[in-house]
């Protein structure tokens, strides 16, 4: 595929067999979601073809959220089976006809046939379970998509490309803006089907929990490995450290060759060994060993002054909108150096606690207080203001410096960031979700904070990057207070939880596995 001058990749073949579960994966802009749009029909690739088992049913997630406003829940969940719909659609519209001509009689006698071979007649029911369960209540189910909470209609969707059980199954990002305990329901239930899938994920635990198999956009090319996420980090690093082995020993041999025949090349009592090595030089071929297009940037942050025993205490604080309370607390006291995970259903409140402890928001009610050594750094889930306004990407971050950091040592950051000096002067409003969380990133590393409060900091990231924020907060000696959807992230990090249910909010002493095990989970 090439949209520009440059290919985004080239001379791709690959086999997906049938029944296995592929996660699609790749540096962010490698063209993972291209091959997935041209997999599904939705874009023609500049050369080639994909060829699909004739008869299949494809599958795909609507990428567009608001597409089916108009449509009741359940039926946006029926399109998913784009013959069933177009069967029921017709036979409604001849039904609604004032009078019914012959032809139309006819004709909806062998609708009728279609619809009953189709399981029409139980389309309603199983798609109301699916939407059960994926949390979406009965309430909901008949009114329109347009009164469905933007955090939810993802998982209309998901049960949308679930409805018709296809053959082959396209899912790109499907855990995005996911509770925990949803996308423990999307594992489960994706792990229950046989059909042939290929998923593109940033989320670690997901793609270890439900693939078979790993295909990697990298180098320029496709290779499919099998296994899930975790035995592909150990199979790619293998091949290409052998690669490189391979290489070393060759040249080691190519200088010892070479070596003989400068020297002997003009003896004549040797010339016969020079000649017979200057052959075997000849068919010595290295490996040709690409560069990779994964970039992994460097990532540090460290605690400013360490706090002493509490980094702050909640008394009775509540919060909600419109008369409807969110969440309540009882009198909590939020440890320093902890690391806490802020879990809960979407909606329940997870973003406001955020922002009432950064005074963004006045709670209903209750108070908090700081201790009086806090310095708090904040990611936000939404960076809009962060970045709304023209600033270089250059001065967006020099605005941050300390009277430490000159312009050397901002350079120096960015370089760490993964910024060359070609992006210096573009402006940080224009970049991408991932940059922009990276810039952030860099905010906080010169901030020298003792508390940070992250909401969603891994949305837009690749797997690199995760993995350098994931391990630079692994030994972050200051306070942490988080919300996060992915599961390895909150695994390996917290040593608390915060659950918000029911409107209350719990406090949980241990790992979240131990939170899990608390709960019969696992």
């Amino acid at each position: 595929m090439q949209f520009g001058s440059e290919p985004l990749f080239e001379n791709i073949s690959a086999k997906f067999d049938k029944g296995n579960r592929y996660g699609l994966i790749g540096a962010n802009g490698c063209g993972k979601s291209t091959l997935m749009k041209i997999m599904s029909g939705e874009l023609e690739p500049s050369s080639g073809n994909i060829s699909v088992t004739p008869g299949d049913k494809l599958g795909t997630l609507s990428q567009d959220q608001f597409a089916f406003e108009q449509y009741s829940v359940i039926d946006a969940v029926i399109m998913g089976d784009k013959q069933l719909w177009d069967i029921k659609r017709e036979r409604e519209r001849i039904y609604s006809l004032p009078d019914m001509s012959e032809a139309d009689g006819m004709k909806v006698g062998n609708l009728e046939a279609e619809f009953a071979d189709l399981d029409g007649y139980t389309a309603e029911s199983r798609a109301g379970d699916i939407l059960l369960d994926a949390g979406i209540e009965e309430a909901l189910h008949f009114g329109l998509m347009s009164d469905v909470a933007p955090g939810r209609k993802l998982r209309v969707l998901l049960a949308q490309a679930l409805f018709a059980n296809p053959d082959i199954l396209l899912l790109d990002e499907p855990t995005n803006n996911l509770d925990i305990d949803t996308i423990n329901w999307l594992t489960t239930e994706l792990n229950k089907r046989t059909c042939t899938m290929i998923i593109i994920s940033h989320d670690r635990y997901f793609l270890n929990s439900v693939c078979t198999h790993m295909a990697d956009i990298d180098y320029g090319e496709l290779r499919i490995y099998p296994g899930n996420y975790e035995y592909f980090l150990a199979a790619s690093s293998l091949i290409r450290e052998q690669l490189l082995a391979g290489n070393s020993r060759k040249s080691a041999e190519i200088d010892e060759l070479q070596d003989f025949v400068n020297r002997f090349g003009a003896n004549a009592s040797k010339a016969k060994q020079a000649s017979s090595r200057a052959k075997k030089l000849d068919k010595i071929k290295l490996d040709d060993v690409k560069s990779s297009s994964r970039m992994t940037p460097k990532l540090n942050f460290k605690q400013h002054k360490k706090l002493h025993r509490n980094a702050v205490v909640l008394e009775n604080l509540s919060h909600g909108f419109k008369g409807d309370t969110l969440f309540t607390t009882n009198d909590v006291i939020l440890d320093a150096g902890s690391r806490f995970a802020v879990l809960g259903e979407n909606g329940t409140g997870k973003t406001t606690l955020l922002r009432c402890l950064l005074d963004q928001l006045t709670p209903n009610g209750g108070s908090y207080k700081w201790s009086e050594n806090a310095v708090v750094g904040y990611c936000p889930q939404d960076n809009t203001a962060d970045f709304n306004n023209d600033m270089s990407l250059f001065d967006w971050m020099m605005q941050w410096r300390t009277p430490k950091h000159d312009d050397l040592k901002v350079r120096g950051l960015l370089g760490n960031l993964l910024f060359t000096e070609d992006d210096f002067n573009k402006k940080a409003r224009v970049c991408s979700g991932g940059e922009k969380n990276r810039l952030l990133f860099g905010k906080l590393m010169m901030q020298d904070t003792n508390v940070l409060i992250l909401d969603e900091p891994t949305n837009h990231m690749d797997m690199e990057a995760i993995e350098a924020l994931n391990n630079a907060l692994k030994v972050y000696e200051g306070t942490l207070i988080f919300v996060s959807h992915d599961r390895q992230f909150v695994s390996t990090l917290a040593n608390r939880i915060l659950e918000i249910k029911d409107k209350k909010m719990i406090v949980y002493e241990g790992s979240y596995d131990e939170y899990q095990a608390s709960k019969g989970l696992h």
